[in-house]
């Protein structure tokens, strides 16, 4: 792929506001996600954004949907995943297509869907420089899980490894034990569902933000997540929020500038894009 020339933000985004968003179980969510604890007839009408192998797959309520929209056509809103570009690609969010995107954790940044080959090659050197290889943390996986409980061991744009597992047939202590040996390696885990994400510490998403902050000159930041891949993100903005469902609501994770929502599931993601709205409409103000 080719570096795309750097070019001055858009007049829309200049002294605006960026919004870096994590997706899934943020502002998206599987059905098995959804988690709604409302009378059937009080159920929000939902829009697919996501279909796979011809199923759909993710949504949001009409609600995100148009507000997500309005905040596509006035702030700079910045998708910001652990999913692989190719996985990102098939979503399909409401508005205009994002001018930057982030993906594999910060791994690739996106601009007009295209991976920007300078940032690739930065990130790849502090990774060599700060972390153990990818190839010592697949071997350890691969010795280290149990064919009883493992469906599937993948990589992930040649950047992080990843499990997908019967949770219900996880040991207990198990993934603490990996978290602990990965820790003197330079790299983390994350337990999302049924995916266990190992994740060399130097691959962040808010570096790639901060990127997209000196590009845009963007002058506030907002972001939201559920993860402890999240955290990091959630720490460098000036505003965040999340959701009440997730690894950092499970451990109580707090800051001093970050909201911790009571909704959770795919309402959590509307009250979600409905602060981000409030938030940037002050801040036009």
């Amino acid at each position: 792929m080719t570096t795309r020339p750097e070019r001055p933000a858009d007049a829309a985004a200049q002294g605006a506001t960026l919004i870096a968003s994590d997706l899934d179980r943020t502002l998206i969510y599987s059905t098995a996600a959804l988690a709604l604890r409302v009378p059937d007839a009080e159920a929000p009408r939902l829009l697919c954004v996501e279909v796979y192998d011809s199923k759909p797959l993710s949504y949001m309520t009409e609600t995100a949907a148009a507000l997500l929209e309005d905040l596509a056509a006035t702030t700079l809103f910045v998708p910001t995943t652990t999913r692989t570009r190719e996985q990102y690609h098939r979503i399909h969010l409401p508005g205009p297509p994002p001018r930057f995107a982030i993906c594999a954790n910060g791994g690739h940044l996106l601009v007009d869907g295209v991976s920007d080959e300078d940032w690739q090659r930065r990130v790849r050197a502090r990774l060599a420089d700060e972390c153990a290889a990818l190839a010592e943390i697949r071997a350890h996986l691969q010795r280290a899980a149990d064919p009883a409980w493992l469906l599937k061991e993948r990589v992930a744009e040649d950047y992080f490894a990843y499990l997908v597992v019967e949770r219900p047939l996880l040991p207990e202590g198990w993934v603490k034990e990996l978290a602990e040996w990965a820790e003197g390696r330079g790299w983390t885990v994350s337990l999302q569902g049924r995916k266990i994400y190992v994740v060399p510490k130097p691959l962040t998403k808010s570096a790639a933000m901060r990127e997209v902050v000196r590009r845009s000159g963007a002058t506030l930041t907002l972001a939201a997540g559920d993860s402890l891949l999240d955290a990091d993100l959630l720490l460098a903005v000036d505003r965040a929020w999340r959701p009440g469902h997730g690894e950092l609501a499970d451990e109580g994770w707090q800051a001093p500038h970050l909201t911790a929502l009571a909704e959770t599931g795919v309402m959590a993601g509307e009250e979600i894009t409905r602060n981000f709205a409030l938030a940037a409409a002050r801040n036009r103000a």
